[in-house]
């Protein structure tokens, strides 16, 4: 109990400490027992989720104490089936989640949010845009844009800003249920963007447009979410059989999984085997404390924890054993230690798909789930016979690396050799590709194409469609939404021919077969890499990249330079990640190869589609 106030100030100061506890008590009062017909906010954006309460992560999946509702962890009836589903626990979701529940119950009501915009197509959510559409009678989403993490530009090629100081994009949404509205028919969609500048002038940009307008004036597009994706963006629905006719990568490579996180790239991803091996030893004979200060490894965090890499690297003494190669980024293969123990040296091991890639001899597509940049020249993929980092072909956020190895192996209990090794393809894909094609299946290796095909044949032959600029033209819409779809063609000839470009990619990007146009490196000098940077042609001069004052590799050509996989261009990551060190004879080398593969890469590009145009194009037949 509060004493009686002795002045006037202090006075005031508790009756609005009363004020604002019975606010508080009231507002309470209305969430937990009122209908709730209105719900606005601007709710906290965050994957790692401070709201851990048991009743809003089972609301999540439908259940409201003994009350079943929508669960945003099913679609269609059944599973999401998503190995990696936490970004539905992220809070913006929860409160979400929250507000539908509370309109749910009141059987009308309006919600009004801006959040992440990553729910409107990310495949993750699907189960949570077929839920609303279930309750909900009209839909408005204004998808604000600004992601700097997709590298979102306007579509003029002109600037796109966020309307807060933050890296994610935003939307608006406004949700409605009526009075009346019915719960058998899925509700009405709206979707508008807004591009651009977040403020120009005194009544320009994103600020001005939105000051000026509202529901009224937006020019909305009305969708027609389908399933199974339920997607809250437009696209051209033209394609949309042709392309869904085609089979998912991850659907014919059934072994996949997201690459490695290792939480601490600077002490679990080493230049060299040697440096590997003095980190992990280090670890072993340091104490706790020591190796965090030698590391600078201020704080621990929820997923790894020093003890825990201590606790690793002991309990596997023949540290050299668990030292193998790993492609950390585009042409960027470097070292790491992998005992395959989840929450020991590294983070996250996928150790149920990676294991496959240490076994024996194996090779590996790289592509992600939604792809964000498809202009050309561009690569949405790439190859690889180690394990590979989550970010070894893009740095996106929305487009984490997940790895498809071609070969799995046995358990390691069971006889490791090579002949033991088996298709990593989905059964009902090779009975389909061998009636279409009608060739036999080989369980390894390649073959002649004229009377069988091997594993290696499909993933050539993947990858020369998903190199094809066409490709990619006709199927942008849906490339953004989910992994690849592959379609098989009935052409034998179209075929034969595809997976020779395809197993050339391969080998270029591998760095096992070398490029025509390799640049030299003319200038003497210390090869320290000081500032990184591009002189484009000029007056009969060819393209240089700068390495420091005096030295510089000569003949590289903008389109070599400009070159982007995912949202690295490796002509000038690679070079940029060993600023302050010293380029070795064979980095030198490396380097010369690595723009001879990007100069011939949109070669074979074109290859592909002039390949394809020649037996009719697109469809394939």
């Amino acid at each position: 109990t509060l004493e009686e106030p002795h002045d006037t100030v202090s006075g005031q100061y508790v009756l609005l400490a009363h004020e604002i506890a019975r606010e508080a008590a009231s507002a309470d009062d209305v969430k937990r027992d009122k209908p709730v017909m209105v719900v606005l906010g601007n709710p906290p954006y965050s994957g790692h989720s401070a709201n851990k309460g048991q009743w809003i992560r089972e609301l999540l999946r439908g259940k409201d104490g003994v009350e079943e509702t929508g669960s945003y962890f099913q679609v269609d009836g059944g599973p999401l089936q998503e190995k990696n589903p936490k970004w539905l626990n992220d809070d913006y979701v929860k409160f979400i989640r929250y507000a539908h529940r509370r309109i749910e119950r009141t059987g009308v009501g309006v919600l009004g949010f801006v959040t992440n915009h990553r729910y409107l197509d990310n495949p993750t959510f699907r189960g949570m845009r077929q839920s609303l559409m279930k309750t909900f009678d009209e839909m408005y989403l204004l998808d604000l844009h600004g992601n700097s993490r997709k590298g979102e530009q306007a579509p003029d090629g002109g600037k796109d800003e966020n309307v807060f100081d933050i890296q994610q994009g935003v939307a608006v949404c406004l949700f409605v249920k009526r009075t009346g509205g019915s719960s058998d028919s899925a509700a009405r969609v709206f979707h508008a963007d807004l591009w651009g500048e977040r403020d120009v002038g005194q009544v320009g940009g994103k600020y001005g447009w939105l000051a000026a307008n509202d529901v009224g004036t937006t020019p909305w597009t009305e969708l027609t979410p389908k399933s199974p994706r339920y997607l809250f963006i437009p696209r051209d629905e033209t394609l949309a059989a042709e392309y869904e006719a085609g089979w998912g990568v991850a659907d014919i490579f059934p072994t996949n999984s997201v690459g490695i996180v290792t939480a601490r790239d600077k002490v679990a991803i080493q230049w060299t085997r040697d440096d590997m091996n003095d980190v992990a030893s280090a670890f072993a004979e340091l104490s706790e404390e020591d190796a965090k200060s030698r590391y600078a490894l201020v704080e621990d965090s929820q997923d790894w924890k020093a003890r825990w890499a201590k606790a690793d690297v002991r309990s596997h003494p023949e540290i050299d054993d668990y030292v193998t190669p790993i492609l950390y980024r585009p042409f960027d293969r470097r070292w790491t230690f992998f005992t395959g123990e989840s929450r020991g040296f590294i983070c996250r091991p996928r150790s149920n798909v990676m294991r496959h890639m240490l076994t024996g001899t194996n090779l590996g597509l790289i592509t992600c789930r939604q792809q964000t940049q498809l202009s050309f020249p561009w690569s949405l993929c790439g190859v690889a016979r180690d394990v590979t980092e989550s970010s070894a072909i893009s740095n996106k956020t929305s487009e984490i690396n997940y790895l498809f190895p071609i070969y799995t192996y046995p358990e390691e209990s069971q006889e490791r050799i090579e002949h033991t090794r088996q298709p990593n393809l989905n059964e009902d894909f090779i009975d389909a590709a061998k009636s279409t094609l009608t060739l036999e299946f080989v369980p390894d290796g390649s073959d002649d194409l004229r009377k069988s095909f091997g594993p290696e044949d499909v993933l050539h032959y993947v990858y020369a469609l998903l190199h094809s600029p066409e490709y990619r033209r006709r199927y942008a819409d849906f490339l953004k939404s989910d992994f690849p779809r592959i379609p098989i063609t009935g052409n034998q000839s179209l075929f034969a021919e595809l997976v020779p470009l395809g197993e050339r990619l391969t080998s270029l990007h591998l760095m096992e077969s070398e490029g025509v146009a390799a640049p030299s490196f003319p200038m003497t000098g210390d090869n320290r890499v000081d500032k990184v940077r591009y002189k484009p042609p000029a007056n009969g001069a060819p393209g240089r990249v700068f390495i420091n004052q005096k030295q510089y590799f000569d003949g590289v050509a903008p389109e070599t330079w400009g070159f982007t996989i995912g949202g690295y261009r490796p002509a000038e990551k690679w070079l940029k990640d060993r600023r302050r060190r010293t380029l070795s004879y064979e980095d030198i080398v490396h380097y010369q190869r690595i723009c001879a593969v990007l100069d011939e890469t949109p070669r074979v590009m074109a290859q592909i589609d002039e390949t394809i145009d020649t037996h009719g194009g697109w469809p394939l037949g």
